[in-house]
């Protein structure tokens, strides 16, 4: 699963889910996108879950970016633990996904697969997306 090597402080603030994504809004590398259309955590698991589905469904027909890595932190406390003594420990990594994201892309196949397998990755994941295709400059 994805996750950073090394962290500069290892617990994070939750932050705030508000607002359009700032960056990778155009398809940079691939031909086919899927975009995020809300905010919302999406975990190391998810990631690796749609990934898996899309490489499955493609096989070795194209070629795919993964444009979102968890990176933040979520602590978590133990169960039925009383409040008080401190923040949790890191339990597992979010990838922060705002409107607008490109969380992937895809390039060596027609429309209706690409279409298909973005499908595929978009059940796995927790956020509402859609399919997009790059404008040819």
């Amino acid at each position: 699963m994805l996750m950073p090597k090394r962290v500069k402080y290892r617990k994070s603030h939750r932050g705030r889910l508000k607002g359009r994504s700032k960056g990778a809004t155009k398809i940079d590398f691939g031909q086919y996108g899927l975009q995020s259309l809300e905010s919302c955590w999406v975990t190391s698991r998810q990631i690796e879950a749609a990934r898996v589905a899309l490489s499955r469904y493609i096989k070795k027909g194209g070629k795919l970016w993964i444009r979102i890595f968890p990176d933040k932190p979520i602590s978590k406390k133990p169960a039925e633990t009383r409040m008080g003594k401190g923040k949790g420990n890191p339990e597992f990594w979010v990838a922060v996904v705002k409107p607008g994201r490109i969380m992937f892309e895809l390039e060596g196949l027609p429309q209706a697969e690409a279409q298909k397998a973005m499908i595929l990755a978009s059940h796995k994941l927790p956020v509402k997306t859609k399919f997009v295709v790059r404008e040819e400059e």
